[in-house]
């Protein structure tokens, strides 16, 4: 077999000259889509500015009880992933099908370590009933009696990022199926990056994310 499927052709839109307007076309849509994401986290990022400096002792307080190593960890494989999605589009970019299929395997299970580490992280603030809102109930030892603003705002960002992952994962498992059916190759590759800048930018907020609560 070779690397990729000779079967399969792309064809392109009716309301598009050629296959490389249909590409451009795609990306700059994909662009401003992107932009909307970045306004809607640059909100909480406000909110997290404002906030943290009216309420500085409960930040110093709550921020304490999270996990810098879980945190840590989390932040290491995003950007693994972030590389593997790359190399995911280089391969598809040169009709590499084993290749992509492997990177956009690789991507998958990292996005998946990374959920799995939230899991056990929100897990331990379950347990310590450090919860937003009327649940915030802290127990155990050096619990913040204050700090349901803080953990409102953790639970409301790192839960709306890791939405996004979960919806990245989607997607990469749809890219994987196409992958697999060898539709991808250097004639047409447009679905492979689109994920990729998303995922990208998945990572990037996470980049923010954790200095912000786990060291700031």
């Amino acid at each position: 077999m070779t690397e990729h499927s000779p079967e399969f052709k792309h064809h392109v839109g009716h309301h598009f000259t050629d296959a490389e307007q249909e590409f451009n076309a795609n990306k700059f849509g994909f662009w401003l889509f992107l932009a909307t994401e970045v306004l809607m986290f640059g909100g909480l990022f406000v909110a997290y500015a404002v906030f943290s400096n009216l309420y500085p002792e409960m930040w110093a307080a709550a921020s304490g009880h999270l996990d810098r190593i879980m945190g840590g960890s989390n932040t290491v494989v995003l950007i693994v992933s972030s590389l593997t999605m790359a190399l995911a589009v280089r391969a598809s970019q040169t009709d590499n099908r084993k290749a992509t299929i492997v990177f956009l395997v690789c991507t998958l299970a990292l996005a998946a370590t990374f959920m799995v580490i939230k899991y056990f992280e929100y897990s331990a603030k379950f347990e310590h009933g450090l919860l937003p809102g009327q649940w915030y109930t802290p127990h155990g030892p050096d619990t913040p009696a204050q700090g349901n603003l803080f953990f409102g705002l953790y639970f409301m960002t790192t839960g709306l990022h890791g939405i996004h992952v979960l919806a990245g994962m989607v997607a990469i498992s749809w890219l994987l199926r196409k992958a697999v059916k060898g539709q991808f190759s250097s004639r047409w590759y447009t679905p492979v990056e689109i994920v990729g800048l998303y995922w990208h930018l998945v990572d990037l907020v996470w980049i923010y994310l954790f200095p912000l609560y786990y060291l700031v």
